[in-house]
């Protein structure tokens, strides 16, 4: 292995993701429901994913993890196996927001783009973002927020493209309050991908702009204002 290598974690929801980046090609990726069990099988499969890849963790260059918002005690387990690996081989870590992902992933499409992620008691976690004025670049417009889907669709004034965890009965809330406005992401690609978080980190990669792996902490919003609306 001659390129370097970026290995990137997501367990801030049931659904967990790893992913082996280089740069140029995802060299493989494991997306799978865990149903809580993220402690039991994040690592075995971050070993079988680099087996499989013929390469060990020896072959890893820098580490990328979801940093939440999302579940309290899954967002932990991967931020702990990262920082661990990047402690133990002097690596650079990557913290990067599961909503930033999500909203990543349809920055070739024009309308505005609300990710969410579900937190439970009907509400969930979401981020607005816009076209930045870098082409292929979102801007994030309000702060993240949790909040009922009702008050989401509230703060929502034009199209706009939902994307994440999309329950049917959150696709049937925002139908019901935005019509023609609310416009959802396929159920392929509202999946989050630890490609993604690998993309986003490459550039910060190659500049050396590493977090502190002592002071990088997940993104809880249990304790913030609920969004407008709310």
């Amino acid at each position: 292995m001659t390129a370097p290598l970026l290995l990137a974690l997501d367990t801030c929801t049931d659904l967990a993701s790893i992913a082996l980046y280089d740069g140029e090609q995802v060299l493989s990726e494991m997306t799978w429901h865990s149903n809580r069990r993220h402690t039991v099988e994040l690592l075995p499969q971050v070993v079988a994913m680099l087996t499989q890849a013929g390469l060990t963790a020896a072959d890893v260059r820098g580490v990328a993890v979801a940093i939440g918002p999302g579940s309290f005690t899954g967002t932990r387990v991967a931020l702990a196996l990262a920082k661990g690996m990047a402690t133990a081989n002097d690596l650079p870590l990557f913290g990067i927001a599961t909503l930033d992902a999500i909203a990543y992933a349809h920055h070739a499409q024009a309308w505005p783009v609300t990710a969410l992620v579900q937190a439970g008691r009907g509400r969930v976690c979401w981020g607005h973002y816009i076209q930045a004025a870098r082409p292929g670049a979102w801007q994030q417009v309000s702060p993240f927020a949790i909040s009922s889907i009702e008050a989401v669709a509230a703060a929502i004034h034009a199209p706009t493209l939902f994307a994440g965890d999309l329950l049917a009965s959150t696709r049937a809330v925002l139908t019901a309050q935005l019509g023609a406005h609310a416009h959802f992401a396929s159920p392929a690609l509202t999946v989050r991908r630890a490609s993604l978080l690998a993309e986003l980190a490459w550039p910060r990669f190659l500049a050396g702009a590493t977090d502190d792996i002592t002071t990088l902490a997940p993104i809880y919003l249990h304790d913030l204002p609920a969004g407008p609306g709310a």
